[in-house]
């Protein structure tokens, strides 16, 4: 079997080839023979039902310092592709949910992972809330009364915007904090969304977990331990990866996961585990996969890749 891949993603040159998921996937996708092509999210265009882009040849090798070619743009139906990878950033939450919608109009005739509609409607930190037995307490707001409140119960608290990743503006409030107020007033400034404000989980010296899971099946996992005088585990803001596993509890909450997870599109999502608790599902453009091949030799690309083309047999098989 060999499928024409295109990879809606920012510019090949600023991909980390050392640490960046999309360049193993692509790496994975030519490994099994599919064609590899790549345009920018910014360029699509929707006209009378049909979203064409300039698209362009993409190979992929694990070369320093010419680790990706790049042929011809070409102006391309891309419906004609059998597979859409989104994975840029999405540091604009409306151009990300625009870019969404209008592949929405070619998704009967492509597929696309994960399904536009599916990530749309699935933001990380919210999507969490549907399972309050996986969460810890957590309150939604812009209202500092209520914050206050909620510290009574819970006198130690992380505030992180709703729309945040990379570790973006993640604050740990102490108990009687003198700066929960410009902090507040911070966020109101910066983040026009109600802001994520949750019990502080101790456990998160231990690390934050990142799991990858594929169709609700949990696939390998690392933990991400901040630095020492730092609340944030992520690898962008300054933590490390080490060796984690696959625990029971992890099982359970993938188990209670997973029929959503299908029934959204969402094959491929990295979740975040403090302790017993899910902090956040993300299914945008999940990260981990080379770090964790690093430290455990585990190729997670294969077992999404594998997902990636059942799913388009069954949906040939449909046809």
């Amino acid at each position: 079997m060999s499928l024409k891949v295109v990879l809606q993603m920012d510019p090949p040159e600023n991909l980390n080839y050392n640490k960046d998921s999309s360049f193993l996937l692509g790496l994975e996708a030519q490994k099994r023979g599919h064609t590899l092509f790549y345009y920018s999210p910014q360029s699509l265009t929707l006209q009378d039902g049909q979203v064409r882009a300039p698209c362009a040849p993409l190979h992929f090798r694990r070369k320093k310092g010419s680790f990706f070619t790049l042929g011809s743009f070409e102006e391309t139906d891309l419906s004609s592709f059998d597979i859409i990878l989104m994975r840029q950033d999405f540091n604009d939450p409306q151009s990300y949910n625009a870019v969404t919608h209008i592949l929405d109009h070619i998704k009967a005739q492509t597929l696309i992972f994960n399904d536009p509609a599916g990530v749309r409607e699935s933001p990380e930190k919210l999507l969490i809330t549907h399972f309050p037995d996986l969460i810890p307490p957590t309150l939604i707001t812009r209202n500092l009364e209520d914050i206050r409140r909620f510290q009574q119960t819970h006198p130690q608290l992380i505030l992180k915007p709703m729309n945040g990743f990379g570790g973006m503006d993640i604050y740990h409030i102490r108990e009687n904090d003198p700066n929960l107020q410009a902090v507040f007033e911070m966020f109101c400034r910066l983040h026009p969304e109600p802001f994520i404000v949750q019990k502080y989980l101790p456990e998160i010296r231990n690390g934050d977990k990142r799991i990858i899971v594929v169709e609700g099946e949990p696939i390998a996992a690392m933990l991400r331990i901040p630095q020492e005088h730092s609340a944030r585990a992520n690898l962008a803001a300054g933590g490390s990866a080490i060796k984690s596993e696959v625990t029971a509890r992890d099982r359970e909450i993938c188990e209670i996961l997973k029929p959503e997870l299908v029934k959204r599109g969402l094959v491929f999502v990295g979740l975040d585990v403090i302790g017993n608790y899910v902090t956040e599902i993300n299914p945008k453009s999940p990260t981990g996969l080379q770090q964790i091949y690093k430290l455990q030799d585990i190729k997670c690309e294969e077992a999404i890749w594998d997902a990636y083309e059942a799913r388009y047999m069954q949906k040939k098989k449909a046809a």
